[in-house]
């Protein structure tokens, strides 16, 4: 199938590739694509809504959207270059060029977390244990440290809600597990597998209304945040490896085109306009709990698109330390930014 590609979309791609066709020449095959997320959550929406509102269509590409399972797994599979774009915690491309994969943030997401959120199993909060000090005295009736449940070891959840862990000086004090996708995180809190779940608003929302859990510490509230990260990191980031860049230069400019024309959809509906964009891709919880998630989403994602130095150096405390093992590296050696600064020139905020 040949697939043309408009004016705007066609000098879009000059402009981040370095390219020399004509505006409007069409590619001569519509190329594919393999999108990965690592689960069933609003935080990953601009990958969601670009399929969904036909931006990766528009840009010239077959996408597929493939969830990885958890981040790191998201990693994983873009190191093996099974997948061209990932979005996840951006330590994961640092994680790649410490380990000979060199790979590059694209843009970044947000500006602080959506998923660090301490979800308590609601008998232990009524039993008094309602603040993470609390927490770190308990322990299991086995005599075991509390477990604390995420997604993925060295995971967007357990590299921000360690750092939290670490600066209160209880990190030692719990279990850290990976429990993987929703529906196998909130059934290990649900069975009191686990005695604390990290995770995003809409997951505790469920757990609450669902009366197995309870709100033990919310580390993605503005003011938590300002006082021990300081403020705007960019957290969440779409990535990919330099070699995939070398490749194919313009279909990664396609990429990047569609997921910021899909965080300006974002800034401009509702939450629940974004629900009804993206509910085939968060159904293990409910539309209002998804409702809820987009709306703090919506006060967290960066809407310029472009990281700069203030942020990478406020987050470097939290990348680059043990608990990481991230060999620190300076902000050009693992951000480009002339893709994003194209579409951006293409599609004005």
């Amino acid at each position: 199938m040949r697939t043309r590609v408009t004016r705007r979309a066609a000098l879009t791609i000059v402009a981040g590739a370095g390219a020399s066709m004509a505006a409007g020449r069409a590619w001569a095959d519509t190329p594919s694509g393999r999108v990965i997320y690592p689960v069933a959550i609003p935080v990953y929406q601009s990958q969601f809504v670009a399929d969904r509102a036909g931006f990766f269509k528009e840009a010239g590409l077959d996408c597929k959207l493939i969830q990885g399972g958890s981040g790191v797994k998201t990693r994983e599979i873009i190191a093996s270059s099974q997948g061209d774009i990932g979005i996840g915690d951006i330590t994961h491309p640092m994680q790649l060029s410490n380990h000979g994969r060199s790979a590059r943030v694209l843009m970044p997401v947000d500006t602080r977390s959506n998923a660090a959120i301490f979800i308590i199993r609601k008998d232990l909060f009524d039993q008094g244990i309602t603040t993470l000090e609390a927490l770190a005295k308990w322990k299991r009736p086995d005599g075991r440290k509390p477990i604390v449940s995420v997604s993925s070891l060295g995971g967007t959840n357990h590299v921000w809600a360690s750092y939290y862990m670490e600066t209160m000086g209880l990190d030692d004090k719990v279990t850290w597990i990976g429990t993987g996708n929703v529906d196998t995180m909130m059934g290990t809190l649900k069975t009191k597998q686990v005695d604390v779940l990290i995770n995003s608003p809409s997951i505790l929302k469920d757990s609450v209304e669902q009366g197995w859990g309870a709100l033990l510490f919310d580390g993605t509230d503005e003011a938590v945040w300002a006082k021990y990260i300081g403020g705007k990191v960019p957290v969440t980031s779409h990535f990919t490896l330099q070699a995939t860049i070398d490749k194919d230069p313009q279909k990664m400019q396609a990429f990047v085109t569609a997921l910021w024309r899909a965080t300006l959809w974002i800034k401009g509906h509702s939450p629940e306009e974004i629900y009804d964009m993206i509910e085939p891709y968060v159904g293990s919880t409910s539309r209002d709990a998804n409702i809820f998630d987009s709306g703090v989403m919506k006060k967290v994602t960066d809407y310029e698109g472009i990281i700069d130095a203030a942020s990478f150096a406020r987050g470097q405390k939290v990348w680059f330390r043990e608990m990481t093992g991230i060999k620190p590296l300076a902000m050009a050696d693992v951000v480009n930014t002339s893709f994003i600064e194209a579409a951006r020139k293409a599609y004005p905020a």
